[in-house]
């Protein structure tokens, strides 16, 4: 088994997941509250990698790291490097991928808040951030965890858009799915079986966690009073 493939791997799953969790959450709620008469445009936006081949999205992730987009020429005139075959790289490509799989379950939990608990909230004085940050996001707590979980078992499993964008570096570059590929090209199936055994372990616990998130009630006593 690859360790060093496999250990890139968790390290891209966790920084995207990270990174979801603080660009998806805003984005989520939003679309869970807004009335903007053209709101399923940018809910069309976020999902667009569910339906969209990773290799096209790579393909075009790609052109815009490339010294020929203003995109590219600016992080690279910034950090000295482009972001093309570069973990950096992967890490963005793969926030646009797992973006939907973030964001969707946040949304629907932000929904599901019962509009009286908000409106009560505001009435007694509560600020909107304290209303979401003592209200909202406790109730919305479930979506939150099958969230985190599905963005970051997304991540841990990628493979077109990673290697349109990342190629195949290892120790940089070489993800466990990589791994994968190289070890049934070279005919080392004893390798890849290894390597896709502990990759479907994860997989499962993943799904796992995220029905048994999914089963568990929310039994904690919500009191609105105490936000005076």
């Amino acid at each position: 088994m690859d360790i060093q493939a496999l250990l890139l791997s968790m390290k891209l799953a966790f920084s995207v997941c990270a990174i979801l969790m603080v660009v998806g959450m805003p984005i989520a709620y939003w679309l869970s509250v807004s009335r903007w008469r053209w709101k399923f445009l940018v809910e069309s936006i976020v999902a667009m990698p569910l339906v969209l081949p990773p290799t096209v999205l790579g393909f075009y992730v790609l052109v815009a790291f490339g010294s020929r987009s203003p995109f590219g020429r600016a992080y690279a005139a910034l950090f000295g490097h482009g972001l093309a075959f570069t973990f950096a790289g992967l890490v963005f490509a793969s926030v646009l991928y797992s973006l939907p799989f973030a964001v969707q379950p946040m949304a629907q939990a932000f929904e599901s808040v019962d509009r009286k608990l908000i409106s009560a909230s505001a009435v007694l004085g509560a600020s909107r951030a304290r209303t979401f940050f003592r209200i909202v996001l406790p109730l919305a707590r479930n979506g939150v965890i099958v969230a985190a979980v599905l963005s970051f078992a997304h991540t841990l499993g990628e493979f077109g858009v990673v290697l349109m964008v990342g190629g195949d570096i290892p120790g940089a570059t070489r993800t466990v799915s990589i791994a994968i590929y190289d070890d049934v090209q070279a005919l080392n199936y004893a390798a890849a079986n290894t390597t896709a055994l502990a990759l479907l372990l994860v997989s499962f616990l993943a799904l796992a966690v995220v029905s048994a998130v999914n089963r568990r009630a929310w039994r904690r006593p919500w009191n609105i009073a105490s936000l005076q």
